[in-house]
């Protein structure tokens, strides 16, 4: 079996700088290596709906916005597919199926719906899709056979309940699904980006993220406002890189080159740490560094995004000819699954007919048990007859 890729986001805003560090760049680098016989990139609509049920629109209309930051972050659709969750109904059976194999105190456990449910103040009132969305992550990875999952750090505990489910599924039913492995990004600073206040999770819902599509005055101004050291009030004082957001952004998004073009006082990011953590370099003039370097990497992304939005109903057709494509995979998978379940009763030839013999025999067994009791009656009445005639 070749290499299958599988990965995502849902729409549920424009996507921002810690996903693209986090996951999409390095889809754009393994797409380009020609390494993958398939690669499958998935707008979570049915998964976001799990805790927008009463604002689908806010859905229905990030699906495009969505669709736009992929093309504009280099994914191609000719190498790549790329396709709308909840056109593939296969995902909801195979979802159902999996239900039986994961227990409710195991998802209780999982640290991610732990974080997501305290982030969004469900407490008791979680809704079942959103509570049982490892589950359907499942669905989503095994679907595809997907081998290989480029994620953030913070999707690792959902990988290994896909893995436990594989794992479960294939003991009691045969091998069948594939089980997949996590791919995190090389750079430790990508593995999970902090919001621009220095939170530990950038999220559209807590307004501190920068977002791919954003304009240069938009970007300047949030990276001026930018969590630093807070002990750090003079120049002169030594400064702290621990929990200091805009070196952290440095290590995730800077490259040697830049010091050139934008800061060449300094050979490398090391000397300008060095510098910081000594004393005598400003915070304001390692952000318009930063601002630099992020106004660098994300123009192009910008100026791709606006071209693809010249053609909206182009989008739409990439959108509509990659679901056609991913739903023709996912029911190869869903009809193997069901063989394996043995859930598959019209297609089982060989249930059908041994169902039938056993009818069969069935059939001959009593209607040889009818003409026995036959014969006993006659004869019966036939000892009565001589009895009383004697």
């Amino acid at each position: 079996m070749g290499k299958i890729m599988l990965t995502g986001d849902r729409p549920t805003g424009r996507l921002h700088v810690g996903h693209y560090v986090g996951s999409l760049k390095r889809r754009v680098e393994l797409q380009n290596t020609g390494d993958f016989d398939e690669m499958f990139v998935m707008i979570a609509d049915a998964q976001a709906l799990t805790d927008n049920a009463d604002n689908p629109e806010k859905v229905r209309q990030n699906i495009i916005e969505v669709a736009l930051d992929y093309l504009a972050c280099g994914l191609d659709p000719e190498k790549c597919t790329l396709f709308i969750q909840s056109q593939i109904p296969q995902l909801c059976e195979l979802s159902f199926y999996y239900m039986n194999l994961v227990t409710v105190s195991r998802l209780q456990r999982n640290p991610t719906v732990k974080s997501e449910i305290q982030m969004r103040n469900f407490e008791a009132s979680i809704p079942v899709g959103f509570f049982t969305y490892p589950i359907s992550q499942a669905a989503d990875i095994t679907a595809f056979k997907a081998n290989v999952v480029p994620v953030g750090e913070d999707q690792l505990p959902m990988l290994e309940q896909t893995k436990e489910i594989v794992r479960k599924f294939n003991s009691v039913y045969g091998d069948t699904l594939v089980e997949p492995e996590i791919l995190l990004p090389e750079n430790q600073a990508c593995l999970r980006l902090p919001g621009t206040d220095g939170k530990a999770k950038m999220s559209k819902s807590l307004g501190n993220c920068i977002y791919l599509s954003e304009e240069p005055d938009e970007i300047q101004k949030k990276v001026f406002s930018m969590f630093t050291d807070p002990t750090h009030i003079k120049v002169s004082d030594p400064g702290k890189l621990e929990g200091n957001t805009v070196f952290t952004y440095l290590d995730a998004f800077c490259r040697p080159e830049y010091f050139a073009e934008f800061l060449p006082d300094y050979a490398n990011l090391q000397e300008l740490k060095d510098h910081y953590t000594r004393g005598g370099l400003g915070d304001m003039k390692v952000k318009r560094f930063l601002n630099n370097v992020l106004q660098a990497e994300l123009e192009p992304i910008r100026n791709r995004r606006k071209e693809y939005q010249k053609d909206i109903p182009y989008v739409y057709e990439i959108l509509k000819k990659g679901s056609e494509k991913a739903e023709a995979v996912a029911e190869k998978t869903l009809q193997e699954v069901k063989a394996s379940m043995k859930i598959n009763y019209f297609d089982d030839q060989e249930l059908i007919a041994a169902q039938a013999e056993k009818s069969e025999k069935n059939r001959k067994d009593t209607g040889n048990s009818v003409k026995t009791g036959g014969s006993r009656y006659l004869f019966y009445r036939s000892s009565i007859s001589a009895v009383l005639f004697a």
